[in-house]
């Protein structure tokens, strides 16, 4: 039975993603789930969507979308120069992005417009960027877009009582839909953490990696995690997005 490493975000940091990487057991049929926000942090975005380009072209990638990925496309797309984009993260994609050729931004944008908004697997385990609001589940989100920019599902889970039954009436009927839902979006060093942290049923896979923390990698059935190296100490000349 295959493998699902799932990758939390990278922002920008190619350096702790192709080290991390390189520690993940390879087989053949292993699949990578990319929670998104590749971009937006470290001084590599181009060259980060690259090596995804690349990577996914040898290997079984599910590559979704996050906020920061759409930011960067609506940039790229109509030059849309968001301040508050600008101020979490985007100056540096902005730079980044400035000397790339034209054809190079057409096949970026055709990445970005790839990406998912969602994954379900055969276990019925759920993989998305953020979270979701409908009680029906991702499918019927009346936003779309909430699916990369909600908080709400990861605060809940935090918030739970472990001891409520999942019979109660009171339990949250979003997290009955599906086995695990593994996100990123929300980093767990903003509650002292470094590793993937689960909550009731879901995983978030953000350890960081655009501030303090590493980059880290989830086997989705064993729960085995893979980490590299503080990002910001990878990228001792810059300060990411602790500024």
């Amino acid at each position: 039975m295959h493998k699902t490493y799932v990758i939390g975000d990278i922002h920008s940091g190619l350096r702790a993603l192709k080290q991390v990487l390189d520690i993940v057991p390879k087989a053949s049929d292993n699949l990578y789930v990319f929670l998104g926000d590749y971009v937006d942090g470290w001084s590599e975005a181009p060259e980060t969507v690259e090596f995804l380009i690349d990577f996914s072209e040898k290997n079984n990638c599910i590559l979704l979308r996050g906020n920061h990925d759409e930011l960067v496309y609506n940039f790229l797309k109509g030059h849309q120069n968001n301040p508050m984009w600008l101020a979490h993260g985007g100056e540096s994609s902005k730079k980044s992005y400035a000397n790339l050729s034209e054809e190079n931004i057409k096949r970026h944008l055709q990445f970005y417009e790839g990406l998912q908004n969602y994954y379900i697997d055969s276990e019925n385990r759920l993989y998305l960027h953020a979270g979701f609001t409908n009680m029906q589940g991702p499918t019927h989100e009346y936003f779309k877009n909430s699916v990369y920019w909600d908080r709400t599902l990861w605060e809940m889970a935090c918030c739970l009582n472990p001891l409520l039954s999942k019979t109660d009436c009171n339990y949250p009927k979003r997290l009955l839909l599906f086995k695990e839902i593994f996100i990123g979006h929300s980093p767990v060093t903003r509650i002292g953490k470094t590793v993937p942290v689960n909550c009731a049923n879901v995983w978030n896979i953000d350890t960081g990696a655009a501030f303090k923390g590493p980059l880290s990698v989830i086997e989705a059935s064993s729960k085995e995690v893979w980490q590299s190296d503080p990002v910001w100490h990878l990228y001792p000349d810059e300060e990411g997005r602790n500024k």
